[in-house]
């Protein structure tokens, strides 16, 4: 599969932006899950952020069958010893790296970009921020783990050795398991990343008390 760009829906300020959160979504969704994230947010009306949704190319996916579906890479098995697709994992990261690009260009400093993402999109967003050639703004990690957690050593970009992570996780949460995120956390801290972890008794979903914690990281990254 060759794929240059990924479509994306955006939700812009009402002012010129001078932020923006790419958000990934999890596997078998679409940009338009997430939407309505941002109204229940409950941003400050002059806040100055954009929001970009990209929608994950179809394939695919081993763990479905090979019925073909929304997804950032593809999924082999649920256990955690499983292989990874780390090629597919690396062709996403170029896809999103060529977004993070895109911001820039549109005049949006590479300190104040954030990649989050929920599920496998949150998988992307950690492998690529933490390999990305200039310091971004943060990582928003939600219900989800680090992939190809052995290489990230030694593929850790300088630019991004400290950079901020949110990651929150759901206690009842039976597709990405708690222990895995915990693994994911436990190894990003020896790495010393600052992570702010949270978990709510919830599954593999979003509450409402996550937002919260999303917009007080948000405002203390960001300071809007």
């Amino acid at each position: 599969m060759t794929l240059t760009k990924l479509d994306a829906i955006e939700i812009n300020p009402k002012q010129p932006a001078n932020a923006s959160v790419i958000w990934l979504h999890g596997l078998g969704a679409s940009a338009e899950d997430f939407l309505p994230i941002v109204p229940q947010l409950n941003l400050p009306d002059d806040h100055a952020m954009r929001f970009v949704f990209p929608n994950a190319p179809i394939q695919p996916v081993t763990l479905n069958g090979g019925f073909p579906m929304p997804a950032w890479y593809d999924i082999y098995g649920l256990a955690g010893d499983v292989r990874q697709d780390e090629a597919g994992i690396r062709r996403t990261e170029g896809l999103v790296q060529a977004l993070i690009d895109n911001e820039q260009q549109r005049g949006i400093k590479a300190e104040r970009i954030i990649l989050a993402g929920f599920s496998q999109g949150g998988a992307m967003a950690l492998h690529t921020g933490l390999r990305y050639p200039k310091k971004l703004g943060g990582i928003i990690a939600l219900s989800t783990y680090l992939p190809l957690a052995d290489m990230v050593a030694n593929e850790l970009h300088p630019a991004n050795k400290d950079l901020p992570i949110l990651m929150i996780h759901g206690t009842y949460d039976a597709v990405v398991l708690p222990e895995w995120a915990e693994l994911s956390r436990n190894a990003l801290q020896k790495l010393d990343y600052k992570i702010q972890w949270q978990t709510y008794e919830m599954a593999h979903s979003v509450c409402q008390e996550e937002l919260v914690d999303i917009v007080n990281w948000l405002q203390k990254i960001l300071l809007f």
